[in-house]
């Protein structure tokens, strides 16, 4: 049930949809001859999605995200990389029956230069189908494990489960899946705007991870304009999706920090 809700407040938490929605109703009240109405819903829309697209509004509140949990230098052994879904586009990958990579497929790289550096380390890919309906595609775990093995990775490295669809249940099936034997420290990468998301989620289970952040959408602090209306929509579109999975999670129990730091 709330992976159901989730993805119905995904929609409507979703500022561009949600001003679009907007100008649409300002629309329909100037029809009926409401016109005071439409004319101050249109314009509020207005003014907030010109903010979203051309103001660097949606990158700064990203930027707070990538910026909480930097890089760190990495031990010289681990033992292993944990690796969450959202880098494969399941459906797309399915009806074309090729593997098809989304704006994340970094995570996918970021796996093989890591594999290489930890040569004996394990590899542990959480993520499950995360559909509403059961459309016959493949889980992101198992895409990601075609991607790997088609990169190097030697098959007897990689485990994975396939039955989580959101963060939190990333991590508890991980911590789930992995045998006490294999408890020491382990790098958790993910993208850096779902880090927090991420750390908050993993650090209700008994699994000790390591932060390791790839995937960043902005640049310095000084320098977060956006060049184009859709990559401004875009940054605040993903920046609100994260803010709000943040809140939701710790509002239902899920985590124990709103915004957990390093």
């Amino acid at each position: 049930m709330f992976f159901f809700l989730s993805q119905i407040l995904d929609f409507f938490a979703t500022p561009s949809n949600v001003l679009i929605l907007m100008l649409l109703v300002a629309w329909g009240f100037w029809i009926l001859r409401y016109r005071r109405l439409a004319a101050t819903l249109g314009i509020i829309s207005t003014s907030v999605l010109v903010l979203a697209a051309w103001t660097p509004m949606g990158l700064l509140a990203l930027a707070a995200l990538e910026n909480r949990f930097p890089r760190q230098s990495l031990p010289t052994d681990v033992s292993g990389v944990i690796v969450l879904g959202g880098a494969v586009d399941t459906h797309i990958s399915h009806d074309r029956d090729a593997l098809s990579l989304n704006e994340a497929g970094e995570r996918i790289v970021e796996t093989l230069v890591l594999a290489e550096r930890y040569p004996q380390s394990a590899i542990f890919l959480s993520g499950g189908g995360g559909h509403l309906s059961n459309d016959g595609s493949l889980t992101e775990s198992e895409l990601a494990r075609q991607a790997l093995l088609a990169g190097g990775v030697e098959a007897d490295r990689i485990t994975m489960e396939e039955i989580s669809r959101n963060t939190c249940e990333n991590a508890w099936e991980t911590a789930a899946a992995l045998p006490d034997n294999a408890r020491g420290a382990w790098v958790l990468l993910t993208s850096a705007s779902h880090m927090p998301r991420a750390m908050a989620c993993f650090r209700t289970t008994n699994l000790t991870v390591i932060p390791y952040s790839v995937d960043y959408r902005t640049k310095s602090l000084d320098d977060n304009w956006p060049v184009t209306a859709s990559s401004g929509l875009s940054a605040i579109d993903l920046a609100a999706h994260e803010w709000i999975g943040l809140i939701t999670y710790r509002l239902a129990g899920f985590t124990e920090e709103l915004f957990p730091s390093p």
